[in-house]
């Protein structure tokens, strides 16, 4: 069974007949319980490959997630792009301290020598070294995810959340100029990701427009455009995750070449799947904190089957996994998905 994992995700994102849905996590899954049983913790993870190889493996060879995604936070190109980052510690992500392009977009250029930068040689060395662990160990039958911070993402790290809507609204010609640098940077990211041995790439972008605190048009007439580039520059497939309440933005976001789309518990997925129809594919939408984090086996198990039910293409959280998760609770996650199918014979 485990040699169709790796065919089976890749066909539930082109929208193929799978054998069985894929039960994984497009979104972090370093938890506390696996950094103890692996030795690799954070914040020590986020710039080790070693170590978050490690720690990614273990999302599938001790949780038995379907997949293995990583790397843990949305603040490696922010950092590459002159952000302050504060690391973190073994239960909390790092987090953005400054805004070095909170005046505009003057003197904004992607970083020559772009892949040699910040923490991006990490990445792409876990990448390597977790493409040859899965070719060695189980013949590279294990999907590999990336996952990366969105052109949106990196903009209001670079210039705040604050700048970023004003200018969308009253200075067009900087919301352009941000977001035409942050796709190239995403682009150029994304492509050496898939050159040293990702599968597919999960990108966390716009929690603004799941916050709703930007306008319709904008999304239509400013951002489809970049993200019509950036899904036509990269040369594999890729997720679109948004936080929040997106239910109003999914038919125009679904327009934009994203083979598929992660939502959060927020959104209906009946709407959803009526919003995107064909154009991506569904995944989601196990809420990470009130089920994943506070919940027990048995309610993962509930709402995991309430999602396949409403016709998600692959299971998964609604979000990243929060680091104090039990993993008997993520272990739900995939054998909520057995007995469904077995409930359905």
């Amino acid at each position: 069974m485990e040699k169709s994992l790796k065919k089976d995700f890749l066909d539930a994102l082109h929208g193929n007949p799978v054998n069985r849905i894929p039960a994984l996590s497009v979104t972090q899954t370093g938890t506390v319980e696996l950094m103890d049983i692996t030795e690799a913790a954070w914040p020590e993870a986020h710039s080790s490959p070693e170590k978050m190889a490690a720690l990614a493996l273990a999302g599938h060879n001790i949780a038995g997630l379907e997949a293995v995604r990583y790397p843990y936070c949305l603040t490696v190109l922010a950092e590459t792009m002159g952000c302050n980052v504060k690391m973190g510690t073994k239960d909390i992500q790092p987090s953005v301290l400054s805004h070095p392009f909170s005046k505009g977009p003057e003197n904004l250029r992607i970083p020559v020598s772009l892949l040699e930068k910040g923490r991006i040689p990490t990445v792409l060395k876990a990448t390597e070294i977790l493409a040859d662990m899965t070719e060695n160990e189980i013949g590279r039958e294990i999907p590999l995810i990336a996952g990366m911070e969105g052109p949106l993402t990196v903009f209001t790290h670079l210039a705040g959340i604050r700048n970023c809507l004003i200018w969308a609204l009253k200075k067009p010609g900087y919301f352009d100029a941000f977001t035409e640098t942050c796709t190239d940077l995403c682009i150029e990211y994304t492509n050496s990701l898939f050159d040293h041995g990702a599968d597919a790439l999960c990108m966390p972008d716009g929690g603004i427009m799941g916050s709703r605190m930007m306008p319709p048009s904008v999304l239509e007439d400013s951002v489809k455009p970049f993200y019509k580039r950036f899904c036509g520059k990269v040369n594999g497939p890729v997720i679109l995750h948004i936080c929040g309440d997106v239910g109003d933005s999914l038919k125009t976001l679904s327009e934009c070449g994203f083979e598929a789309i992660s939502i959060e518990e927020k959104v209906n997925l009946k709407a959803a799947k009526e919003a995107i129809g064909n154009r991506a594919r569904l995944i989601g939408n196990v809420s990470p904190s009130r089920t994943l984090l506070f919940g027990t086996p048995e309610a993962v198990k509930a709402e995991a089957k309430e999602c396949l039910s409403a016709g998600v293409d692959i299971l998964a959280p609604g979000c990243g996994i929060a680091p104090g998760t039990p993993l008997a609770n993520i272990r739900a996650l995939v054998e909520a998905r057995d007995e469904w199918y077995q409930e359905k014979v």
